[in-house]
């Protein structure tokens, strides 16, 4: 018998909508360079932030995704939409490339594991096996930004080498598993050590830009 969410971590409001913004933000600002138009960039947006919950909850746990029920994320989403338009169209503002990664990777740093958390207490809710508590969690985490790369046509950035991003969120998914499923600490208490652990590691990433190698090394 696996055990049940019966304490359970919950993302404040007010995070949970800052991370909706700023994951809204990363996906505007791919639409804008991308040379899409107002209606591409809100598209954009809104699969950036919350494309791992609407995978998460569509194909794996048959629930009502949060946009549908909160009735804060639509104008989050168009906000940070049009901040973005606002301030590339009005002011020439948009951040250089290599900064706008820096700070969306901080960002992420703390949301993915945050929702990736989420993820993994609704399947155990849901009575899955550990496998697939395991991968709920990794989808909720990483599943928005893999959504926006395929639909702007690029390579996935999970695919890539990179700065060990999908690697601290599977490592994050398998820690809360196995502090909750083997060693029989609350869901809270695993949260409090998963989301600060993995934050850290993902800084120490970007800081020291530690990066994975690809398998085919190409010739120069």
């Amino acid at each position: 018998m696996l055990p049940t969410a019966s304490s359970e971590f919950i993302v404040p409001p007010l995070f949970d909508h800052a991370v909706v913004f700023i994951w809204a933000v990363s996906g505007a600002i791919v639409g804008v360079r991308k040379g899409f138009d107002i209606m591409g960039v809100a598209v954009v947006a809104l699969v950036s932030a919350v494309g791992g919950g609407l995978l998460r909850d569509g194909f794996f746990l048959q629930r009502t995704p949060p946009i549908l029920t909160d009735s804060a994320y639509l104008p989050v989403i168009l906000a940070a939409t049009l901040a973005v338009v606002v301030a590339q169209r009005g002011f020439g503002l948009l951040p250089p490339q290599d900064l706008t990664d820096r700070l969306i990777g901080v960002i992420d740093a703390l949301g993915t594991p945050a929702y990736a958390v989420i993820g993994m207490q609704l399947a155990f809710a849901g009575d899955l096996p550990l496998s697939g508590v395991l991968l709920v969690g990794f989808v909720n985490g990483a599943g928005g930004g893999l959504l926006r790369d395929v639909l702007v046509r690029d390579v996935p950035a999970l695919f890539q080498p990179g700065g060990y991003a999908a690697t601290v969120v599977l490592l994050a998914c398998c820690l809360f598993v196995a502090l909750v499923a083997e060693a029989g600490v609350p869901h809270v208490a695993a949260a409090l050590i998963v989301i600060p652990a993995a934050f850290v590691t993902r800084l120490l990433t970007i800081r020291f830009n530690w990066r994975t190698q690809p398998i085919l090394r190409r010739p120069e």
